[in-house]
C-alpha cells in the first residue's frame, strides 16, 4: 500500500468507517474531532442493504443487526392514513433490505471499529493548515503540532473546512427550502416498516428502530431558513402536522415537550470530480450532501470509506492514480442517489390538498416501478 499514514478530519459515520477500514488494512490513522466528547446528537437512521454491505467489510454487520429491526418494504398513505401503495424493497439478498436503529447505537458500533482496528481518535481537535509536500501533507493540528501524513481524509461534514480550503468557497451548502424535523417515540404494533404519509405540503413518516421504540420524521416548507427556538418545538411541530388523522394524528396529539425533537435544515452539495487536489480528499458530507429521501446519507458516506480503502491498498499504483480510481467508482453512483432524493422531495412538497386524489393515483401506478428502479441500481456491489 502507497499510504501508510492518514489523518481522518471528522469522527462521524464516514470519519470512523474510513478510520476502521484503512486501520484494518495496516494503515496508521490519526482521527481528529472538532467536538470535545464523543456523543452524537440525533434519534434513529436506517441503513438500507448497501450499506450493510459497507458494514459487514468493516466487521460490524452482526452487532448492527442485534440492535437494529430489519424489514423489508415501504408503504405509502394519504394523511388520513388510507393506504395508496405497499412496495416491497428490491433491496438485500445477502443482508436484509433495511435495518434501522439509533443514531447513539451505530456511532458506538462504528467507534468500537476503529478504535480496535488500531485507530487514534482526538477530540477537541482538528486540522488549521495543509502543506501539501507532493508525496505527504504536512498537517498543522489545533493545539500547534505539526505531523506529517500521506494523505489527509475529509469527513467534516455539510460546512467541511477542508473543501473550502480545496476548493474555494464555491460548492457552499444550498438550503433547499425546506427542513426535516425527527423525534423518537414508542413503537406501536402496526409500525413494522417505513411508513409515509402524504400531506397538504408537507410529509410524515415513521421508521422502527427496536421491539420498544420508532422515530417520526416530518418534512416541511421553511421558507429564509427561519431561525426557530428550541423551547417552542413541540408547538411548532404540532401546528405543521394540523389536519393529519389516523397515525400521525395520534401522534401528534401524544407530543408533549419539546425535549428531544431534533429540527435540521436540508441543504445540499455536490462537488463537482474530482474530489481531491493533491494529498487531500473530502468525502461524505462534505462532497455529497443530499436530502434523506432515499436514507441513503449514511450509505453513501461507509461506501465511500470501503471504496476509498479498497482503491488505496492497490499495490504498486500511485496515490493519484487510486483516487482517480475510486472517483471513477462513486461520482455516477453518488449523483444518482442526489438527484434522486431531490426530485422526491420537490415534487413531494409541491401536493397539496386539493392534488392529493390525482397525486395519489399517480403514486399508486408509478411508486413501485420508480423505486424497484433505483433500489436496483443501489443493490448492486458498489
Amino acid at each position: 500500500m502507497q499510504v501508510t499514514r492518514v489523518l481522518v478530519v471528522g469522527a462521524g459515520i464516514g470519519g470512523l468507517g474510513a478510520a476502521a477500514a484503512l486501520a484494518r488494512r495496516g494503515v496508521g490513522v490519526d482521527v481528529a474531532e472538532l467536538r470535545p466528547h464523543s456523543g452524537v446528537l440525533g434519534v434513529g437512521i436506517n441503513q438500507p442493504a448497501n450499506s450493510l454491505r459497507a458494514l459487514r467489510a468493516l466487521g460490524v454487520l452482526e452487532d448492527i443487526l442485534d440492535v437494529g429491526f430489519q424489514y423489508d418494504r415501504t408503504t405509502f398513505y394519504d394523511w388520513q392514513g388510507r393506504l395508496i401503495v405497499d412496495c416491497p424493497s428490491a433491496l438485500g439478498g445477502d443482508v436484509p433490505a433495511n435495518n434501522a436503529l439509533s443514531r447513539s447505537d451505530l456511532h458506538r458500533i462504528l467507534t468500537g471499529a476503529a478504535e480496535q482496528a488500531g485507530a487514534k481518535i482526538t477530540y477537541g481537535m482538528t486540522a488549521q493548515d495543509l502543506e501539501d509536500a507532493g508525496d505527504r501533507v504536512h498537517v498543522t493540528l489545533s493545539d500547534g503540532k505539526i505531523e506529517t501524513y500521506d494523505l489527509v481524509i475529509g469527513f467534516d461534514g455539510l460546512r467541511s473546512p477542508l473543501r473550502r480550503r480545496l476548493f474555494a468557497a464555491e460548492h457552499e451548502p444550498v438550503f433547499t427550502g425546506y427542513s426535516v424535523w425527527r423525534v423518537t417515540m414508542p413503537r406501536p404494533a402496526e409500525v413494522t416498516n417505513t411508513m409515509v404519509f402524504q400531506g397538504d405540503g408537507t410529509k410524515a413518516g415513521v421508521i422502527p428502530l427496536s421491539r420498544d421504540s420508532m422515530y417520526m420524521f416530518v418534512v416541511t416548507a421553511e421558507p429564509g431558513n427561519p431561525y426557530l427556538p428550541s423551547d417552542q418545538m413541540a408547538g411548532l411541530l404540532k401546528e405543521r402536522l394540523a389536519g393529519y388523522g389516523g397515525l400521525i394524528g395520534d401522534l401528534r396529539d401524544a407530543i408533549t415537550a419539546s425535549d428531544g425533537i431534533v429540527y435540521s435544515p436540508l441543504s445540499e452539495v455536490l462537488l463537482p470530480s474530482p474530489w481531491f487536489g493533491g494529498r487531500a480528499i473530502v468525502l461524505g458530507d462534505a462532497a455529497h450532501a443530499c436530502a434523506p429521501h432515499l436514507t441513503q446519507g449514511a450509505g453513501m458516506a461507509l461506501e465511500d470509506a470501503v471504496v476509498l480503502a479498497e482503491e488505496l491498498a492497490v499495490p504498486d499504483r500511485a496515490v493519484a492514480a487510486s483516487l482517480a480510481a475510486f472517483m471513477e467508482r462513486r461520482y455516477a453512483r453518488v449523483k444518482l442517489v442526489q438527484d434522486v432524493s431531490h426530485q422526491i422531495l420537490v415534487g413531494e412538497m409541491a401536493i397539496t390538498a386539493a392534488m392529493l386524489p390525482q397525486a395519489v393515483a399517480h403514486m399508486r401506478e408509478t411508486l413501485p416501478g420508480r423505486l424497484g428502479q433505483v433500489e436496483g441500481f443501489l443493490n448492486q456491489p458498489c
